[in-house]
């Protein structure tokens, strides 16, 4: 018999289960656990669901829950029987419960752990995802409280449960038993679950931008009676970009007989609006937003977007009421931008939406931007305009509370008409997540960073965020290892922005350089060396050179082999009077447009002084172009990626083709792809994985190439955007083939004997700020992972120091260990090459001499290590980034310089091998200045083993190895610090959830 909840032993109610996740069609739901205030909810919703969707749960007609049943279903031991609802509106639309069993499935405890589980989803709400969602938490839960199968039974006619099963991705076995289908479901995590998760949520967080960018309908919430304000102003630039959707004013504080406002229907309510309202803009004072939420959600509106003003950026007080600004919107299942958001605009022809405060739309273009800035965004709107650019989409997010730079990237990636997203970042929510989206997002296109607020320590205001503790050079390293173009400034953003949305990746570094000043030349030349770029000698056409004469050499250099791009450096004609000839840019950028049209498919960039109309003309076409036609999958996403090589052929799954790839001559810009190859991508309804590694990416189709020359003012803005874009073509050439973790870690490392010796260490109950092993424990912790670190042994007198190295023998090293002085041989604290008893004892008199009695220096005998090149390599946990591995040379190279390269963990064999060539002083490792070359191999090798470690054990939260000495056969660890710690949260293993900031 079933034990009753009176029985069972209380658990307090567990709310960090509950969480809010992002459904299908990008609306919002809640998942919290079932307690017993739900009984009437519960009944309210069972009397909702069809009596065919009661049938496949009950196994029979089933009309009417019981008084027993309702107790029954909302009383549980949140251990043993365990209920979850999914909420709107704080009414249920599903829910899913589990029972734990024994082996002859009768009810049962632990340590039994198998549990029944069954689902019932509404049938209005059925399709959007729901149950792949609750299966996703329960699963959560269930392994949670030690249970590690789920058992089902199924009606062979429920079909859309069975499907739920088989696509979620856990090992199941299936049986037909009794006229039911039986499912054993394995709920550890498996590559298939973590793929087909990660898929679904892009999917859903995708269409829920989507659903904001793309409304049928919008209301403005605070439309002012008269002229001016920010509502005003927002109906007034709805209407001046042409919105192709229903447009209302809502305030209020309308007369009753006020029927129209500015052309379009007003409104004092939502309620008085006879049609769906899709979107709402929100421009009231904050006090009033409560209540404009509760309008929009209980009639329907899908999303918000809130310019009001008073939230966490004034302090602790307002961020509360942020919060709960986020959790009352997604209570109605409505996502948010803001709240003291700028805006957001569509620029597709089907949409025309400007829901912002720019007075004016800006052309349409190829270009995404997400800003979390007001006053950036309107800079980069202006930036953006000047130079003739335009834009695809544009989400300024204020405080982002709830849509973020990952939602963006979700939705970018989607986009057949974003070709390059730019995000102007002053905080990252979840860089997990960040790194994840950023790398398979940049494997299809390109992605333009500047991060705010690099060295403050802190986040602005309004970004409740974790604050990183690793230094920002180490940031904008990780962002490049996952193919994110880190730059410094919004300008920098602009100019690599324009250059990869209208041109070819280069194949390589080799740039030529033409114009008509050498002066101009030599200056575009020393920039190209200075950004680490193959610049050719520059070609002088002379001052003479006419626009004919630019457009042969630009064909000539098109042409050359040799080269991978082409900068155009211009300055005024001279005239025969000797003054210069301003306005024939137009000529000259019909010649460079004509040269580029008809040659093979190469970047070109111009640097010009002062010409006339020249940056307008090359630019024209990229906001009045016609939009490219490129085949869709069946999802409705691009089957090419835009941003590669001119002429790159689509690429399956497995292997993509990465930028470099020409055309032929003539190709580029001559004619729109007319590829119509489909590749499908999985929805819920027929998906079994999805991988988001970038090897699993399209290649991509070429960007137009008439008239989309970009135009700069510098040579080095130009070089620099250039080099930008060399650096991330050869991202993706070898992103195209990722790198591998060694098979022959796997049979030398003891995973299990670890994890069982840090059990040990940190005990059943371990510090919250952790502990640091003794160099014993240290040692034996990373020998289980194939690390030797060479034994040290105390030396607290001379006669200690002298039995010591007779243990270890000669040659020894007697070292201090103090903190102050650990790894100071400067100071001289460490002394090498002891070859007998007589040279150990001077040495010990000496240093008790200089620096201090025995017990202050706390020294140690270690044998000696063949010479080399001394390392330091170290790992360690970040409460923003996650798991960083690092390297560089020991002492000043990397503790006075900061030279020291990071990537994050897991690293492949070639992130190892990318770490230690990727810091300055690299060449003393490859044979500088004649010396031998030292075992890179075995290096790369340790990097591999210490990554696993602390990718495998997330309780070792620190490691340095230093020195570690590199010598030309083998290495030698000769310290080692590790600490351990209780394993920090990991948000982006589990089940799908927004973040609360």
């Amino acid at each position: 018999m079933e034990p009753t909840p009176e029985l069972s032993p209380h658990h307090a109610y567990p709310d960090h289960w509950e969480a809010d996740v992002v459904l299908r069609d990008g609306g919002t739901a809640r998942i919290r656990p079932i307690t017993t205030d739900d009984a009437e909810r519960l009944v309210s919703f069972y009397e909702q669901v069809s009596d065919e969707s009661k049938y496949y749960r009950f196994f029979a007609p089933y009309p009417r829950l019981s008084d027993r049943d309702v107790h029954r279903f909302t009383h549980h031991d949140y251990v043993d029987r365990v209920g979850l609802a999914v909420t709107i509106g704080g009414e249920f639309i599903g829910t899913v419960r589990f029972d734990r069993i024994n082996e002859q499935g009768r009810p049962a405890s632990a340590p039994a752990d198998e549990a029944e589980v069954a689902f019932l989803v509404q049938d209005a709400h059925q399709g959007r995802g729901v149950a792949s969602a609750l299966l996703e938490h329960i699963a959560a839960v269930a392994r949670e409280r030690g249970i590690r199968r789920f058992a089902a039974e199924v009606l062979p006619a429920n079909n859309k449960m069975i499907k739920v099963f088989r696509d979620a991705g856990y090992t199941q076995q299936r049986s037909f038993e009794d006229g039911s289908v039986h499912l054993t479901l394995d709920l550890e995590p498996t590559e298939k679950s973590l793929a087909v998760q990660r898929g679904r949520e892009q999917r859903a967080e995708a269409r829920s931008v989507q659903r904001l960018l793309a409304p049928g309908s919008v209301a403005v919430i605070g439309t002012g009676r008269t002229p001016g304000g920010v509502g005003r102003t927002v109906l007034r630039n709805l209407l001046a970009a042409g919105f192709t959707g229903r447009t209302y004013a809502v305030n209020r504080a309308f007369d009753e007989g006020l029927a129209t406002l500015d052309g379009v229907p007003a409104h004092r309510s939502l309620g008085e609006i006879d049609e769906q309202v899709d979107l709402a803009v929100i421009a009231v004072p904050a006090h009033r937003v409560p209540e404009a939420v509760a309008d929009c959600g209980e009639h329907g509106v899908q999303g918000l977007v809130v310019l009001s003003a008073g939230y966490a950026e004034r302090g602790s007080a307002g961020r509360e009421l942020q919060r709960e600004l986020v959790r009352q919107a997604r209570s109605y299942g409505m996502r948010i931008i803001g709240p003291n958001a700028f805006g957001i605009i569509n620029t597709a022809e089907s949409v025309r939406l400007n829901a912002s405060l720019a007075p004016e739309s800006p052309a349409r273009g190829r270009i995404g931007l997400f800003t979390q800035s007001g006053a950036i965004g309107i800079a980069l709107l202006s930036g953006l305009h000047r130079r003739g650019a335009g834009l695809s989409s544009f989400i300024s997010a204020g405080n982002r509370a709830d849509v973020s730079g990952n939602d963006f990237l979700q939705y970018s990636f989607e986009d057949p008409d974003t070709d390059v997203a730019l995000l102007y970042l002053e905080s990252l929510g979840n860089p997990r997540k960040f790194t994840r989206l950023a790398r398979r997002t940049a494997a299809v296109k390109p992605v333009v960073v500047v991060k705010g607020a690099r060295h403050s320590g802190t986040n602005p205001p309004g970004h409740a965020v974790p604050v990183s503790r690793i230094p920002d050079a180490t940031v904008s390293a990780l962002m490049r290892q996952a193919g994110v173009i880190r730059v410094d400034t919004v300008t920098e953003m602009v100019d690599a922005g324009l250059l990869l949305a209208g041109q070819p990746l280069p194949a390589g570094p080799r740039v030529a350089i033409l114009g008509n000043s050498e002066s101009l030349g030599l200056l575009t030349y020393d920039a190209c060396l200075a950004e680490g770029l193959r610049p050719r000698p520059p070609r002088d056409l002379t001052t003479a050179a006419s626009p004919q004469d630019f457009r042969d050499a630009l064909a000539e250099a098109l042409a050359d082999g040799t080269c991978d791009a082409v900068i155009v450096t211009a300055i005024p004609w001279v005239g025969e009077n000797g003054e210069a000839e301003t306005g024939d840019g137009e000529v000259l950028a019909a010649a460079l447009r004509g040269a580029a049209a008809g040659g093979p498919a190469k970047p070109v960039a111009v640097v010009h002084v002062e010409i006339g109309g020249l940056a307008e003309a090359l630019a024209a076409a990229s906001s009045t172009a016609a939009p490219r036609t490129r085949p869709t999958t069946l999802a409705g996403r691009p089957a090419a990626a835009p941003g590669a090589p001119t002429g790159a052929a689509p690429a399956t799954a497995t292997a993509p083709t990465g930028p470099g790839t020409e055309a032929p001559a003539g190709a580029a810009g001559t004619t729109e792809t007319t590829e119509t190859t489909e590749t499908t991508e999985t929805t819920e309804t027929t998906e079994t994985t999805e991988t988001t590694e970038p090897a699993a990416t399209e290649a991509a189709d070429p960007p137009a190439r008439p008239g989309r020359i970009p135009a700069y003012p510098a040579a080095e803005r130009a070089v620099r955007a250039m080099a930008e874009a060399v650096k991330y073509a050869q991202w993706r050439r070898q992103a195209a083939t990722p790198g591998k973790v060694p098979e022959f870690l796997d049979e030398t490392t003891d995973e299990p004997g670890a994890a069982a010796l840090i059990d040990t260490l940190l005990g059943t109950a371990p510090d919250p700020r952790g502990r640091p092993l003794t160099h014993d424990e240290a040692r034996e912790l990373l020998g289980r992972y194939g690390i030797p670190v060479r034994p040290t042994l105390p030396a607290p007198d001379p006669e200690a120091a002298v039995a010591a190295a007779a243990r270890l023998g000669y040659p020894v090293a007697l070292k201090t260990t103090a903190p102050h002085l650990r790894h100071r041989a400067d100071l001289g604290g460490v002394r090498l090459d002891l070859t007998d008893e007589d040279a150990l004892r001077r040495a010990y008199a000496e240093v008790t001499e200089l620096l201090g009695k025995p017990a202050e220096l706390l020294p140690v005998v270690q044998s000696m290590a063949p010479r080399g090149v001394d390392t330091v390599v170290r790992a360690s946990i970040d409460a923003a980034a996650g798991a960083v591995l690092s390297f560089g040379l020991a002492g000043a190279p990397s503790e006075l310089l900061g030279d020291t390269a990071h990537r994050l963990v897991p690293a492949t064999d070639r992130d190892a091998a990318e770490l230690i060539r990727s810091i300055k002083a690299a060449p003393v490792l490859f044979g500088w200045r004649g010396s031998a070359p030292v075992d890179t191999p075995a290096l790369e090798e340790l990097l591999l083993r210490l990554s696993r470690l602390v990718d495998d054990h997330p309780e070792v939260v620190s490691v340095a190895l230093e020195p570690v000495v590199v010598a030309p056969q083998g290495l030698t660890v000769l310290g080692a610090t590790v600490r351990l710690a209780p394993p920090p949260p990991r948000g982006d293993l589990g089940p799908r959830r927004l973040p609360n900031y």
